[in-house]
């Protein structure tokens, strides 16, 4: 809403700053850490009052039986401080802020959900996957949909960039929007799935939603796209101030969701986290970036299919000692506090590397 202050810079010349994307998404970033941190305490205090609390599962790894009574449903605090941020400080009005906006509430209206049944109703299994996957699959079919209407670059409408190559793209014609889907969908759920240690789901979200926002300025910009050889998408620009209050709210979480945690994420926010990234992708013309920035993501979700399948076809083996993966490696030996770190160090490398296709072209 902010924004509009720029309206009047005619009459006030500084109102102008709010004019700039860059302004304001940093200004974004602050507004959402520093309402984590506000409303952080009261919401922890109010799940653990609720008795919204962890339920460790007996089949998981031992060390985290520690981990019961633990709040959770702390994916509110994200949400919260997200739509007030994004309500502050972005173009209302700009189409892509909507779509995200939309992405965000059904998801998070679906992971909210899963976890009152869980927690609430004293479910463990949760919401039925039926309702989970049809819910999913109806905001990728109008995030999808919109975005067929409404192609962020008429020329590349079904098109994939390819990453690292200079001006190289393949058309997938119809089939692209089975795949565009796809993204929005398998990104919801990868995030799921790597939300299993502390502070990991929000950490390697941190890197990979900072690698959008760089690209979602820059193909927002007519002039940085075309020298950087980048497809073009008008109003993309804005996703920026998005996905750093976004950033601002994972950092924000962070703070009480770091080893040991305070609190937890549960489905309430990892589902929508993924989902959001899925779209932006979609949105800036990006989609191939996507395994790369959120490589974490993507190696958690090849774990536990590859522990799936391994177990079918060797008739009860395991290839993992636990799937996902970080939980092999917390099976391994190594302490939960090294993995999630060395998570994040690998995040942030693979960061620098989605980054770094922008020069070698």
């Amino acid at each position: 809403m902010l924004y509009y202050l720029s309206l009047f810079k005619d009459d006030i010349s500084v109102l102008n700053i709010f004019n700039y994307i860059t302004f304001r998404t940093g200004a974004a970033i602050v507004t959402s850490f520093v309402m984590s941190l506000l409303v952080g305490p009261w919401l922890i205090n109010k799940l653990r009052a609720l008795k919204i609390a962890q339920i460790e599962r007996q089949y998981g790894p031992a060390s985290h039986l520690s981990k019961n009574g633990t709040p959770t449903m702390g994916g509110l605090l994200i949400l919260i401080s997200l739509l007030t941020s994004v309500l502050l400080w972005a173009r209302l009005d700009n189409p892509y802020i909507c779509l995200v906006l939309f992405t965000t509430i059904t998801l998070a209206f679906v992971g909210i959900l899963d976890d009152y049944t869980k927690l609430v109703k004293h479910n463990p299994e949760g919401l039925a996957s039926s309702i989970k996957l049809t819910i999913q699959l109806f905001t990728a079919v109008v995030v999808v949909g919109y975005l067929a209407l409404n192609p962020p670059n008429g020329d590349y409408a079904t098109s994939l960039s390819i990453p690292y190559l200079s001006s190289t793209f393949v058309d997938l014609s119809v089939f692209y929007f089975a795949f565009a889907m796809l993204v929005v969908v398998g990104s919801s759920n990868a995030t799921n799935l790597t939300d299993g240690l502390d502070g990991l789901a929000s950490g390697c979200m941190i890197f990979a939603a900072l690698t959008y926002a760089v690209f979602a300025y820059l193909a927002g910009n007519i002039n940085f796209a075309d020298y950087l050889k980048i497809i073009y998408v008008p109003g993309a620009g804005e996703l920026s101030v998005f996905l750093g209050a976004l950033v601002g709210a994972c950092v924000g979480f962070l703070w009480f969701n770091a080893y040991p945690a305070s609190v937890f994420m549960g489905d309430t926010s990892s589902l929508f986290l993924g989902g959001v990234l899925g779209t932006v992708a979609l949105c800036v013309k990006q989609e191939l970036l996507l395994p790369i920035a959120g490589g974490i993501f993507v190696l958690e979700t090849i774990s536990v299919m590859l522990q799936m399948g391994y177990f079918k076809a060797t008739h009860g083996k395991r290839l993992f000692k636990m799937a996902p993966i970080h939980h092999h490696f917390e099976l391994c030996g190594i302490p939960e506090p090294k993995v999630i770190v060395r998570f994040w160090i690998a995040g942030a490398m693979l960061m620098l590397l989605a980054l770094a296709s922008l020069k070698i072209r």
